[in-house]
């Protein structure tokens, strides 16, 4: 049956302003301080791995895609110092390059959470399943550009601009199949779950055994009498 023209239609840009919005609260909760995106978004013709740190994640399931993360050495710094100073952990015990491994390990367990985030959204609002496979992190101090082929059929492919609490930029890239999810009926969108509300029910006491009532104790009384 073909839809009614009043259907709510969700496009790519749908699409992407969800992920974009995982960004922003991924690393904006991370660091502790703002990380908003621009408002215009670029359409290109292929997404690639750029200078100084580029991450990538393809998923795969109710639709195709990858997602692309290109930090400059100075995002990637402020993020991973921001980050990693919000845990606990000392200035003096922070890496000093962008090339180390530990600026990338944490880029990489970030990149996770946001498509994390994202996944899980795709699956309350649009009703579907995606799964992810594990974030890959390069590290270029070239000038150095590295296509990703993510096998789709009818690719379309966005750039949008971020910025730092610090204005330092980087820059995400989405490539996904052409495709539209079209509302058929009304629904409440689920709610995201509350990490910390589960944790602290996860952390509670069980409750304590009720007592046993009177009726319980007379029905006992009567079967030891019969010596059962």
């Amino acid at each position: 049956m073909t839809p009614p023209s009043t259907s709510v239609v969700y496009g790519t840009e749908d699409v992407l302003v969800s992920l974009c919005n995982s960004v922003t609260r991924v690393l904006s909760v991370a660091t502790q301080g703002p990380v908003h995106y621009s408002g215009m978004v670029q359409r290109i013709t292929k997404t690639c791995l750029k200078p100084d740190i580029g991450c990538f994640v393809l998923f795969d399931g109710g639709f195709s895609g990858l997602v692309i993360i290109n930090f400059s050495a100075a995002a990637a710094m402020e993020i991973y110092e921001r980050y990693m100073l919000s845990m606990g952990m000392s200035a003096q015990e922070l890496a000093s390059s962008f090339t180390s491994d530990e600026v990338s390990n944490v880029m990489g367990e970030l990149m996770n959470q946001v498509v994390g985030d994202f996944t899980g959204k795709v699956r309350r609002e649009l009703q579907t399943h995606i799964t992810q496979n594990q974030p890959k992190m390069l590290v270029l101090n070239q000038q150095v550009v590295l296509s990703v082929d993510a096998n789709l059929d009818q690719p379309e492919a966005r750039r949008v601009t971020f910025y730092t609490g610090s204005n330092n930029i980087f820059y995400l890239e989405l490539a996904i199949d052409r495709t539209q999810f079209i509302k058929l009926y009304d629904f409440e969108p689920q709610d995201a779950p509350d990490p910390d509300a589960l944790m602290a029910q996860a952390a509670a006491p069980a409750p304590a055994a009720a007592p046993a009532s009177a009726t319980d104790a007379d029905t006992e009384a009567l079967l030891r009498s019969l010596g059962m």
